[in-house]
């Protein structure tokens, strides 16, 4: 097959492994930044059609139709919905864990361990490392022995399993209800069943394994009731709200009012109207009403760190874990609705989750106004004091969901209320630093964040600024301009310079796909470093790659054992019990939904690969990387089940993307 007849900007595979020069459709990666469901939670919202097409070249009107039309067929699927899959007769969590259960005969679980353990499925095999294969079947079982009527064992029990919860914290808290319970559980002389603790791994865990920022049933309780005490919130909102109401000071008053400021304030007081940075725009010539006035934060010491970016969805605390293993310096949890976390989501406050291995770890937050941001902040900060490293502020989401409600990238466009917003944040979380993550503006041809970005800091008190090299607008459709971002960071340093302030770390992002990438950019664009999002998604490997300066030609074998310790980590995550496995299962297929996206560099014939490059159909080196390659939903849940067993009938995966459905079914569990 000619390599000539591929189309301008797809991937240069070698002609040998070509089985067709169409390249198949794009997904649109804005699906991970925002507006999605968390474990049972809130509805997808895909992106709105634009009047761009590939390149970023404007559509006739004709063409637009047409681009809205293959957008609407290939797009984010909405509305998706992923419910609990559950053991067909339910044990009491607390009798399965060997402890009595306080509700007695009134449960409304069974009781009947003898009854629950014959209707229970077979224990799942999890398979260890030298169990992987880069040939069929790719991942070998054990020998399953039979009766004497030639059938299976009967029992559920696989002394031969092995479980990853207990592998790792000693005990399983999932007791009888683990699907792995073979590894952790012996069958005594009477016929029941003994659950095995190892004292020395429980020990261990104590410290290695234990996640962080569980908040307790008690405050969950009092903030959906509105009992949670925030003061420095309420005093600060308060203030606002008096200045809001005041008549406007005169511009030597409130000079005045600013040389008042205490010798300790480690940042320079701003004044009511002031900026170094000339504008037309009159959001960008709002402050904030409370000057700024800061107790010491903690510095953050960034410049040369792998910064992995917030993800929803993808971003889970399993996958961080995955790309710290990978080497990644910097982790970021997914980012968060400020009035969900008031509200008291359980599922919202899952997202604060932090794993001991995770040693640079923050939380996004997103919303629309201080009176959501700065309580929300405030009790974050005190429920997770000293396992937080610092809060970022989302101002980049570009979903409609995030935007239309005035948050996200919306916030570009009301920078006066951004100020507020940050200053109250920081005073709400003390010591701990607050971020902020932004795109380059709104609407493409009107960049603003050259005007912004210098402000940050020194005004409204940022620690630290990611700016992604792209407007709302428009989305993925071209390349990020890193000769603005490089331009932003030389109006931020020049402020620095003027008024003698400390330097704060400043990431660009966008297209980083390779180590050349990376470091090219690193070397020409002035940041202290670079967050890095779809490219970690795709291949996760890309921060070993990052560190060892090289491009890693990946195995598919090597490949397949990062989707079985994804599955472990999932498991310790979400639980072994049948509802955890399938959720696990689910994030697995999200992620393996990104990662059938990369092309082995063996197969190119030219280096590096580049993120936008469209990939035509092709077969692998081996049988695995095609499996690996599959652009087929089903072929995810395929290699679910190397790790998890058979997927449920019940249980279904819908894609994020339309281009990912096949036929009538979207999906097939």
């Amino acid at each position: 097959m000619s390599h000539s007849a591929l189309a301008p900007g797809t991937a240069p595979i070698k002609p040998e492994f070509l089985v067709s020069v169409q390249p198949r459709d794009v997904p649109d990666d804005d699906a991970a930044e925002g507006g999605s469901s968390h474990v049972n939670g809130r509805q997808d919202d895909g992106p709105e059609g634009e009047g761009t097409g590939e390149g970023g070249k404007r559509l006739s009107g004709a063409q637009r139709k047409k681009f809205a039309k293959d957008k609407k067929q290939r797009g984010a699927n909405k509305g998706r919905r992923f419910q609990k899959v559950r053991d067909d007769l339910e044990l009491c969590f607390k009798v399965a864990s060997g402890k009595p259960c306080e509700f007695g005969d009134e449960c409304r679980s069974t009781h009947d361990i003898a009854a629950y353990l014959a209707a229970k499925p077979r224990d799942i095999h999890f398979p260890s490392h030298e169990d992987l294969s880069d040939s069929l079947p790719f991942v070998r079982l054990p020998d399953v022995e039979m009766t004497e009527d030639g059938d299976a064992p009967r029992s559920s029990l696989d002394v031969a399993t092995t479980c990853a919860v207990f592998q790792r914290t000693g005990e399983c808290k999932y007791g009888l209800k683990c699907r792995f319970l073979g590894n952790h559980a012996r069958l005594q002389e009477n016929g029941e069943l003994e659950l095995v603790v190892d004292e020395e791994k429980k020990a261990h865990a104590a410290v290695a394994e234990t996640e962080l920022n569980f908040i307790d049933a008690d405050s969950l309780r009092k903030i959906r009731t509105k009992k949670y005490p925030h003061p420095i919130s309420d005093a600060y909102l308060k203030e606002l709200q008096d200045n809001a109401n005041e008549p406007p000071k005169k511009k030597e008053d409130t000079l005045q009012s600013t040389d008042a400021a205490p010798e300790t304030s480690t940042q320079p007081a701003p004044v009511e109207v002031s900026s170094t940075t000339e504008t037309t725009d009159k959001s960008q010539d709002d402050t904030p009403d409370v000057p700024v006035r800061f107790a010491e934060k903690k510095r953050l010491h960034w410049k040369g760190k792998t910064y992995l970016a917030p993800l929803t969805t993808v971003g889970n605390l399993p996958f961080r874990r995955l790309c710290v293993d990978y080497g990644a310096d910097i982790t970021c949890g997914e980012m968060g609705l400020a009035m969900s976390f008031l509200q008291g989501s359980k599922e919202e406050w899952s997202l604060v989750r932090r794993h001991p291995s995770e040693t640079t770890f923050g939380m996004q937050i997103a919303g629309s106004k201080p009176q959501l941001l700065v309580p929300a902040a405030e009790i974050i900060g005190r429920e997770c004091a000293g396992n937080l490293d610092f809060v970022d502020v989302n101002c980049g989401c570009p979903i409609d969901l995030v935007y239309k409600t005035g948050s996200g990238s919306a916030l570009l466009d009301a920078v006066g209320k951004l100020g507020k917003i940050v200053v109250g944040m920081n005073k709400a979380l003390g010591d701990i630093p607050v971020t902020v993550k932004l795109r380059t503006g709104v609407k493409d041809g009107k960049n603003t964040a050259h005007k912004l970005m210098p402000r940050l800091a020194p005004e409204f008190g940022a620690s630290g600024i990611t700016l992604h090299g792209r407007t709302r607008q428009q989305r993925y459709t071209k390349l990020a301009d890193w000769d603005y971002i490089k331009q932003c960071v030389q109006a931020v340093r020049a402020r620095e310079e003027e008024e003698d302030l400390a330097p704060v770390p400043i990431f660009g992002g966008g297209d980083c796909f390779s180590s050349e990438d990376y470091w090219h950019k690193m070397d020409n664009y002035d940041v202290d470093g670079i967050m890095i999002g779809r490219g970690a998604l795709i291949k996760p490997w890309i921060f070993t790659e990052i560190k060892e300066r090289r491009e890693w030609d990946i195995s598919a074998r090597e490949r397949l054992e990062l989707a079985r310790k994804y599955t472990e980590y999932g498991l310790n995550h979400f639980g072994s019990d049948t509802a955890g496995v399938n959720t696990t299962r689910r994030y697995l297929c999200e992620a393996l939904s990104f990662q059938y996206r990369y092309i082995p560099i063996g197969l190119l014939e030219t280096l590096p690969s580049r993120i936008n490059d469209r990939a035509p159909a092709f077969k692998g080196r081996d049988e695995l990387e095609t499996l690996l390659a599959s652009p087929d939903s089903r072929d995810w849940v395929k290699i679910s089940e190397m790790f998890l067993g058979p997927a449920p009938e019940s249980w279904t995966f819908t894609p994020k993307h339309k281009s990912n459905a096949f036929g009538t079914e979207e999906s097939q569990g």
